[in-house]
């Protein structure tokens, strides 16, 4: 890294792809992307906000972010530097330049060392063609990355869209379970009311009928007192003459005895 560039190398990576900035934008919230990052990530959500904080940008297209567009300009330009420097590096062992690429070790070697027993049946190939083929391999490795952060971006946005509507589904739930129940309880202090209407109006007439049949023992008992007193009368204290005179009729008084008990069974 170039000394002209105090910051640590992750201040100056883009949050979505991880790798230093190329062209940066600035969202109001402060944070910045790669340009391409953040329209790939809008591309995938629906709401056009910052992908770390989750504010809500104002502007379609963000300003771009010159100062921290140099610093990254800056960067790269000292590991250019540093990689034509490490062109020139000597071999440790031997002081000869490293332009063999060892395949089996994964290091750069120099023709003395391909002739040692460390590395004399590897197959090594010269830096430059190595170093090409190492960046073909990470950009495979780096297309496999993207493409699954990419994914992962679209889960999450099509997970947060399907939060609100999981929200209002369970809220129209929770309002239909608490209706239902308002219905059951109107049902059910319907169905109590009834119950004791029914109860009283059976309570009533049951009373009624009973205070008839009382009525009704309350004669009979009147009727039969007065004939008891009657023939006592007829028994104790009229003469015979008297008696046999009026036992037609004593007789007949005795035998209509009125309303008995048997009258009133079967009303309970």
């Amino acid at each position: 890294m170039s000394s002209s560039v105090s910051l640590p190398e992750e201040d100056l990576s883009c949050p979505v792809c991880c790798d230093i900035f190329r062209d940066p934008v600035l969202l109001p919230c402060s944070h910045s992307f790669c340009k391409t990052c953040l329209q790939r990530y809008w591309d995938t959500s629906a709401l056009r906000q910052c992908p770390v904080c989750r504010r809500r940008a104002s502007k379609r297209t963000p300003p771009s972010n010159l100062a921290l567009k140099n610093l990254c300009e800056a960067l790269q330009q000292g590991r250019i530097q540093s990689s034509a420097e490490g062109n020139r590096v000597l071999c440790s062992l031997h002081g000869e330049r490293l332009r063999l690429f060892c395949l089996v070790d994964k290091q750069p070697v120099c023709v003395e060392c391909q002739a040692s027993k460390i590395h004399k049946n590897h197959d090594c190939v010269p830096t430059e063609k190595a170093a090409q083929d190492c960046k073909d391999e990470l950009k495979v490795a780096l297309k496999t990355l993207q493409d699954t952060l990419d994914s992962l971006i679209r889960l999450k946005g099509t997970s947060e869209e399907m939060l609100e509507p999981i929200k209002n589904q369970a809220l129209e739930t929770e309002r239909q379970i608490k209706d239902q129940f308002v219905e059951l309880h109107q049902f059910l202090y319907d169905e109590e009311a009834a119950r004791l209407a029914a109860l009283k109006e059976e309570e009533e007439e049951k009373i009624g009928v009973m205070k008839s049949m009382v009525t009704k023992a309350a004669a009979g008992m009147l009727y039969l007192t007065e004939t008891v007193t009657v023939i006592t009368q007829e028994m104790t204290g009229a003469e015979d003459m008297t008696l046999l005179q009026n036992f037609k009729a004593t007789i007949e008084r005795a035998q209509c005895t009125g309303p008995g008990p048997e009258d009133f069974r079967g009303t309970d």
